[in-house]
Order: structure tokens, then C-alpha cells, then sequence
């Protein structure tokens, strides 16, 4: 038993990456080996998307480190529709949104050394495993092989899966937080996503940090990109619960230390995350949870914080519009404009979620909420599952015509029509403008009608014969008596036509057997 598990194979880290992200991940991520293998550079997938992944979080961004200049790398990037949010020359740092709307980064694999501890480090390019142990936590040094020769393979120089396992944060060096101060609050945060705990050592040095108040002199600009990567953790309000207890809270703004943020409103934020997590749209409420971070502000105070934490000017327009822009989202929701589903689907399929998110935090009108629902649990899903395999096998070609009877079909849905298989069936006949080929019961049918009216006028011809031969042929008579028997009588006239005719052995002709019989009583 312990020889076999001795011999156990390692994990498949590339068959759970794969299967974990969603398509335009896995898009953007072969891009990226495409352009690595190009330009013959090595590349590895690192930092938080290998942590998500192996500690079994959803996967929020792709981190990507090579070997070498990745600056050709990002502009091919770019030309395929990326878009850079941010790029540092100093140490080839890119932040990046992928086509497909994914978020990540490319970086150069780089070490630092430190003239002594606190000081500037000097930024040196290096190999993927000198820049995985320079890194802050153990948890973060963790890279996965995408090239070829070593594809899938896992690197954790730092045992940072031990540590993952654990669900604690172990700080690499006793000089972590003297180098980079900044590491108080994103420890912190770590240990909040990860719902653990500081490694023991690690805590100690974290409270001499504190002891000597490397806190109170934190970069400005790295806590303003704290407080950026706050409004993308799942459950913010518990990292900010974390550092007001540490007292790193005022590092953001003295008026938060009193004030506090609003944790009534990011919980609400947050089940209205939940939501549309449950409908599989993962939404970005980094505007969202900053509002509500700084919501027990003065407006002037807020902007004054955020333009001393070093925020963009995009950053600032973006925070800007999110209230206004909800408003009148919630107007057009409650108004006339959405009262028919379909109009109501179309609309709310256009709106940024985050701008969703936000009107069921911050406003709660049932009118509103109500069509939020139901495009999340009703519409859409329906709208994902319009029939078009059963279209195309009722022998309709794709193209506009196609097209136009499933918005149709779509449209009839949404007004309850096509609920079960069969009435499913019959509307897109309808609509495509099938019409049903004639049933076959109903051929046999007509065919039965044409043979019994056949057998119906053979019976009356021997009627017809029985009793023209009454006085020959007894036998023919009650031959002919039983097969009347069923059926009408014929008229006299025509009955004694047909009786001479039968007796004479000739063609029964009904213009010369009247004048025939009237002679006969002459």
C-alpha cells in the first residue's frame, strides 16, 4: 500500500487549469504560448491564478512571468485587442485586459537585492525561480510550466503549497515588511480571501513591523493599489475589518479611523454578487466597493483621498459616473420602456453589471428588481437555449431567415408560448412557415371508402339479377334476396332493366326496356 502511493502520479495541474477557466481565459492563455514559443522565450503562469487555482477559488486574473523582454510580446497583445491599463518600463511589469474582457499580467522575470533592508532594491532579470523566491509570501511563489518540454510542470521553490494547504500567509524573509511596508495590508488581505491566518513567525514580524509604525508611512500610491485590488476580493468588508483592527485603516484616510466604511452597504454589494454569481456573470465592483468604502464621506473628502492615493483620472471618472449612471438605469427599469419582456431583456443585457450590482445595493426597488431577476433566473437562460439544432433539422438553412425565426421563437417564449416539446415543435413550424405533409392514415382511409363503395354497387348488381331470374332460376332468386338483403332497393324501373338485361345475357340499356315492358301488357 505505501509502495503504490509512493508512486502515486502528481496532480494534473493543466487538465484543472483548463477545465477551470472560462473560454476566454483559456483563449487568452494560448495566445500567450503562441507568442512566448514565437519569440523563443519561456513563459509561466504565476502569482494569484496558480493560488486560486490550487486552493479551489475562482480564478479572478491570469498572471503570466517569462524569461526575457515580454514588451513584443504585449504589443502583439495589443494588436489582437488587449488593452494595457498599466505598464511599468522600470521592471517590464504590464497590467493588462486580454480580448475577451480577462484581466492579468506579463512581467520579466526579475530578482531584487537590497543595498540593506528598507532601502531601494536594484531590479536584476533573472530565471523563473529566482524571481518566485524574491517574491512577498510563500503563497504567491508558485508558478506553473506552459512550454512545451515541461508543460503542466509545478514549481514551489518556497512550499507554498504546504502553506495553501494550511491556509496560512508565511512571509519569505524577516526583512519582508522593512523592504516593502506595504506588505502589512496585503498580507492581511491574503489572509482574509484565503479565510486564514498570519503563519506564526510571520505574525511576529508583522507586529515589530508595526511596532516600529512602519505603518504610519506607508507609499501613498502602493496603498492606493491596495484599495483598487480591495474591490475585486469576493468578501471586501472582511479585509477592511482586518485592517481597522490593525490600525492601517487611516492609512487609506485619517476620516476613515473614524467614520468607518459602510459594512451594511457591502454586505448587500455582496449578495448581490452572490447573485449574479449564481447566474454564472462574474462582475467587476471595484467602483462599487470603493463607494461604499468612502459612502460615510464628505464628497469633497473622498476625492481629496482618492487623488492623494494616487487614482487616475479614468480611475476618478469612473467612480464619478457609477451613481448618476444607476440612476438612470433604475429610471429606465421602472419606466414604461422595459414593461414588455422582451424590451426589458434587450435593455438590461446592454448595462455594465457592475452598474446592476449597485442599483440592488444601494436601491432595492422591487419594480427594478423584479426584471433584474428575471433576466438572471428567466431570460437569459432561456435565450441561451433557443432552439437551433431543431431548427436546422427541420431543414431550415442558417443565415438571416434562421436568424429571425429564433428572435421570433425568443419573442413567443417570453409571452409564455412553447413551454412543452410538442407546442415547441409546432412554433418554429409555424414561424419558419412549414406546413405538415398530408397523414398517411388518412390515404388508407379514403382507399377503404373507394372498396366498400365498390363491393356496395357489385352487391346491388346482384340484387338486381335475383330478381330477374325468379322464374328460371330459383336458386339465382335467393342468392340475389340474400344479397339485397343489406342493402337499399333499387328503383322499379331500373330493376327490370337490369333483369331482362340479365336474362337476354345482353348489355342492360335503360332507354329501351321501358317501351319493351309497356308493349308486353298490351
Amino acid at each position: 500500500m505505501a509502495r503504490q502511493e509512493a508512486h502515486a502520479p502528481m496532480p494534473d495541474y493543466m487538465y484543472q487549469l483548463e477545465s477551470r477557466l472560462s473560454p476566454e481565459q483559456r483563449a487568452a492563455m494560448l495566445r500567450v504560448q503562441e507568442l512566448a514559443r514565437a519569440q523563443d522565450s519561456n513563459v509561466y503562469l504565476t502569482g494569484g491564478a496558480v493560488r486560486d487555482l490550487i486552493s479551489g477559488m475562482p480564478i479572478r486574473d491570469l498572471d503570466f512571468t517569462v524569461e526575457g523582454n515580454p514588451q513584443r510580446m504585449v504589443r502583439e497583445l495589443e494588436k489582437g485587442g488587449a488593452k494595457v491599463v498599466s505598464e511599468d518600463e522600470k521592471t517590464r511589469h504590464y497590467e493588462l485586459i486580454f480580448a475577451g474582457d480577462v484581466e492579468g499580467s506579463i512581467s520579466a522575470a526579475r530578482d531584487e537585492v537590497y543595498e540593506r533592508p528598507g532601502a531601494k532594491p536594484e531590479v536584476r532579470w533573472s530565471t523563473v525561480m529566482e524571481d518566485l523566491r524574491r517574491r512577498d509570501f510563500s503563497v504567491n511563489a508558485i508558478a506553473i510550466s506552459l512550454n512545451p518540454a515541461s508543460r503542466g510542470l509545478l514549481l514551489d521553490p518556497t512550499n507554498g503549497l504546504a502553506d495553501l494547504e494550511k491556509r496560512e500567509v508565511r512571509a519569505l524573509s524577516i526583512h519582508a515588511f522593512t523592504n516593502q511596508p506595504i506588505r502589512l495590508m496585503r498580507i492581511l488581505r491574503y489572509a482574509a480571501r484565503m479565510d486564514g491566518k498570519m503563519e506564526s513567525r510571520s505574525e511576529e514580524w508583522f507586529e515589530l513591523a508595526l511596532g516600529r509604525k512602519l505603518h504610519e508611512n506607508l507609499d501613498p500610491g502602493l496603498v492606493g493599489k491596495e484599495v483598487w485590488a480591495l474591490g475585486r476580493e469576493d468578501d471586501p468588508a472582511a479585509t477592511l475589518k482586518q485592517w481597522e483592527a490593525k490600525g492601517l485603516i487611516a492609512a487609506i484616510t485619517p476620516q476613515l479611523a473614524k467614520r468607518h466604511p459602510d459594512y451594511e452597504g457591502l454586505a448587500r454589494l455582496n449578495r448581490a454578487r452572490l447573485m449574479f454569481l449564481e447566474a454564472g456573470l462574474r462582475a467587476r465592483l471595484t467602483n462599487a466597493v470603493i463607494y461604499f468604502l468612502l459612502s460615510r464621506l464628505k464628497d469633497r473628502e473622498a476625492s481629496a483621498a482618492l487623488r492623494h492615493l494616487g487614482f487616475s483620472s479614468k480611475q476618478m471618472e469612473g467612480l464619478d459616473e457609477l451613481g448618476p449612471a444607476t440612476n438612470e438605469v433604475l429610471k429606465t427599469l421602472k419606466g414604461r420602456k422595459t414593461d414588455k419582456p422582451r424590451d426589458a431583456y434587450f435593455y438590461i443585457e446592454k448595462v455594465p453589471l457592475e452598474r446592476l450590482a449597485f442599483l440592488a445595493a444601494d436601491s432595492g426597488d422591487t419594480k427594478a428588481m423584479a426584471k433584474i431577476r428575471n433576466y438572471l433566473q428567466k431570460w437569459r437562460p432561456m435565450r441561451a437555449t433557443l432552439p437551433a439544432n431543431e431548427l436546422e433539422a427541420l431543414g431550415v438553412p442558417r443565415g438571416p431567415k434562421f436568424d429571425q425565426v429564433l428572435e421570433d421563437f425568443f419573442d413567443a417564449q417570453l409571452r409564455g408560448k412553447g413551454k412543452d416539446p410538442e407546442e415547441r415543435t409546432k412554433l418554429l413550424k409555424k414561424l419558419a412557415g412549414i406546413k405538415d405533409e398530408p397523414k398517411k392514415v388518412e390515404e388508407k382511409k379514403k382507399g377503404r371508402g373507394k372498396k366498400a363503395a365498390a363491393l356496395a354497387e357489385k352487391g346491388a348488381e346482384k340484387l338486381a339479377s335475383g330478381r330477374g331470374g325468379k322464374g328460371k332460376a330459383p336458386e339465382a332468386a335467393g342468392a340475389g334476396q340474400a344479397a339485397a338483403a343489406p342493402a337499399m332497393a333499387p328503383k322499379r324501373g331500373a330493376a327490370a332493366g337490369h333483369a331482362g338485361a340479365a336474362a337476354s345475357g345482353r348489355p342492360h340499356d335503360a332507354k329501351k326496356s321501358a317501351p319493351a315492358k309497356h308493349a308486353k301488357k298490351k
